[in-house]
């Protein structure tokens, strides 16, 4: 199996060959944190084409995506759909809550805490990092969030920060060299 992520230790590969179900807090994670409003109030937000593309890998492998996120906002809905993430939660104050409800109609489909990841970086998100199975921030996540995770990215929010966790779960699995190698020799 290649390593195409270096330097991550074996615990951290423990945790990560362990997850069925990734969730991602999307403000800080699936963007740079930034909202640009217009002068009619219509909202902007920038996403990296990389964290897309590999979601549609992670489902076809058994992988389970959604999202929580504190805010409400047309453009985030969006984009969760357009991923077709399996699903999203937007407004969502007490994410731990909203992750326990989902755990409950995942039960048949017997995924425990310790098989489910999240990437957050803010207070909103400690309640669920410091509870499940694996759990990751961007670099630039407030310390105090990134002393209680397993994995801080190498890239800040906006940057590709859910890909290098999806790619290091991949990884984990023996999953990434395959898809790779799908692309190299189609």
């Amino acid at each position: 199996m290649n390593n195409y992520l270096k330097g991550i230790t074996e615990t951290v590969t423990q945790k990560a060959e362990k997850i069925k179900l990734l969730i991602t807090d999307v403000d800080g994670v699936l963007t740079d944190g930034g909202i640009i409003y217009n002068d009619a109030g219509m909202e902007y937000k920038r996403f990296n084409v990389k964290d897309g593309l590999i979601v549609a890998h992670l489902r076809k492998n058994g992988i389970l995506v959604g999202a929580i996120t504190g805010r409400n906002s047309k453009v985030v809905e969006n984009r969760c759909e357009e991923l077709h993430f399996d699903f999203h939660y937007h407004g969502i104050k007490n994410k731990f809550q909203k992750l326990k409800e989902v755990l409950e109609v995942l039960e048949v489909l017997e995924i425990s805490l310790d098989e489910v990841g999240y990437i957050g970086d803010d207070l909103i998100d400690l309640p669920i990092l410091t509870k499940v199975g694996f759990s990751a921030c961007p670099a630039d996540a407030l310390p105090y969030v990134s002393e209680h995770v397993d994995f801080i990215s190498s890239l800040q929010g906006g940057q590709g920060v859910f890909r290098e966790v999806a790619d290091l779960i991949l990884q984990s699995k023996g999953l990434l060299s395959p898809i790779i190698n799908k692309y190299i020799n189609p």
